[in-house]
């Protein structure tokens, strides 16, 4: 009798990258392109906010994706990638945010580059909105804490659903929703510190990205019966720092400032816990009976990003944080970090895999996952440049067993998009010499460099990672 589960992925397990367009563009006011919200944060997520944006930045240029899109497609049509994340810059389509009639050149952009991806059978996942929200519809509206983004979200929307229904299968509304409540200038174009805003404020412009993200989810169904529209969260798992039931409770609370956000998009109404949480912090919100009714529009599936686990403890004097992307929580004394103090665990990516699929029964992707690293380019054997990054190998590896692991727990796997396969500006410290790609990038944190591609040893290994569907994994 063989007892031995068969561990492998889906023969159509969708392996590929993630990016967003403020990353990756540049091009930042070209062809009518209007400022963003991270145009306004040269520094990074927690700089300060600059309004107008600086004149030098890093963001401004990012490595010319806009130019050079051709370039790095090959590259990833090479490593095999079946499918790519992007997301749209919506002030390219409308530059201020609240125009009546589109951009046609910002639109013919994508046009082109789904096009482009189309030669090498890779098919585009596109995030409507990854923390670049016009900068005129936070200086002229206040940002998501006015109801009338609902409108211009609906109308920006409905223009590129209609003009890509062909091009299109796989849309996600909001990058990593919950982040607003840590970084809410970064999420929603609403200033000042999270501690600062009253939490009225800060939850009532979530409330209206919730009701657009579901809008969206609506209209997208009637224009594109056949696309799947997902939602996605930041998703590091929360566990107890120990057995303490204060702890548990305290992990309780703590995992589901995340949960709710997906709690609503799958359940299409808001989860009772939240109403003592409101009545506690004396929150009221504004929410019509049209809202709810536009609430039940759900999602198909769960999408997010997972970098690290975080801890959690009712005790004070043990709350020691660690750093995270945006978040930051207590260290697990049992993790290693990287050099940005991330904490390392590919288990924990298994088990938020399992945490999701039992509450929600939904297919599940995972739409960023990566390290960051100090790459050094070198010379390889054979004379081309090159970045020798064993380091980045083994990390990813170790969470793509865990993936497999998953699967074979019977959880339901789309695919799995590496952030980013490419070097990118870093949006949570605005700089270049944090890195995640597959390919390096010549450019440095003060402008300099050529721009020139270059492939790590990462790229071939996760080419043969997708050419053998994960068998090669160790």
């Amino acid at each position: 009798m063989n007892n031995t589960v068969r561990k492998e992925f889906p023969e159509n397990f969708l392996w590929g990258g993630a990016t967003a367009a403020n990353q990756i563009e540049g091009a930042a006011l070209e062809d009518g392109k209007g400022w963003t919200t991270a145009d306004a944060l040269p520094d990074g997520v927690f700089g300060e906010v600059s309004i107008p944006p600086r004149e030098k930045y890093l963001k401004k240029d990012a490595i010319d994706f806009y130019h050079r899109y051709k370039e790095d497609i090959k590259l990833f049509g090479e490593m095999g990638f079946k499918v790519l994340r992007i997301s749209i810059a919506w002030s390219r389509i409308f530059p201020n945010g609240d125009e009546i009639e589109p951009n046609e050149k910002g639109l013919k952009y994508y046009d082109d580059l789904f096009d482009e991806m189309k030669k090498y059978n890779i098919e585009p996942i596109v995030t409507l909105s990854h923390y670049e929200l016009p900068l005129g519809l936070v200086i002229d509206y206040g940002g998501w804490s006015n109801r009338k983004l609902i409108k211009f979200f609906e109308r920006y929307a409905s223009v590129v659903f209609k003009r890509y229904k062909d091009k299109v299968k796989y849309w996600l509304t909001f990058n990593e929703i919950n982040v607003v409540l840590h970084a809410p200038f970064n999420g929603a174009g609403i200033q000042g510190k999270p501690e600062e805003i009253n939490k009225s404020v800060l939850y009532q412009a979530i409330h209206h990205q919730l009701t657009a993200s579901a809008l969206a989810v609506k209209i997208g169904h009637e224009i594109m019966p056949q696309a799947m529209i997902g939602c996605m969260i930041e998703g590091g798992p929360m566990y107890p720092l120990t057995p303490n039931p204060k702890d548990m409770l305290e992990m309780i609370r703590k995992d589901r400032e995340s949960l709710f956000f997906a709690d609503v998009h799958v359940r299409g109404k808001y989860p009772s816990y939240m109403n003592r949480y409101f009545m506690e912090n004396d929150i009221k919100l504004n929410i019509t009976n049209e809202d709810k009714e536009i609430l039940k529009n759900t999602v198909d599936f769960v999408s997010f990003s997972y970098y690290m686990s975080y801890c959690a403890t009712a005790d004070e004097e043990l709350n020691i944080q660690a750093k995270g992307n945006i978040l930051s929580a207590v260290k697990n004394p049992y993790l290693e970090e990287t050099e940005w103090g991330w904490q390392k665990d590919p288990e924990g990516l298994r088990y938020t895999l399992n945490l999701l699929y039992d509450r929600y029964q939904l297919p599940l992707f995972i739409v960023e996952n990566g390290l960051g690293a100090k790459d050094e380019l070198v010379k390889g054997e054979n004379g081309d440049f090159t970045v020798i990054d064993d380091y980045r190998i083994k990390y990813l590896n170790d969470h793509l067993v865990q993936v497999r692991e998953a699967i074979a727990d019977g959880v339901e796997v789309m695919g799995y998009t590496s952030w980013g396969p490419i070097d990118i500006v870093s949006n949570s410290t605005g700089e270049m010499r944090k890195r995640y790609g597959f390919i390096y990038v010549d450019r440095n944190d003060n402008g300099e460099g050529s721009f020139n591609r270059y492939k790590k040893k990462s790229f071939n290994w996760y080419k043969e990672v997708i050419r053998t569907n994960g068998e090669n994994l160790k």
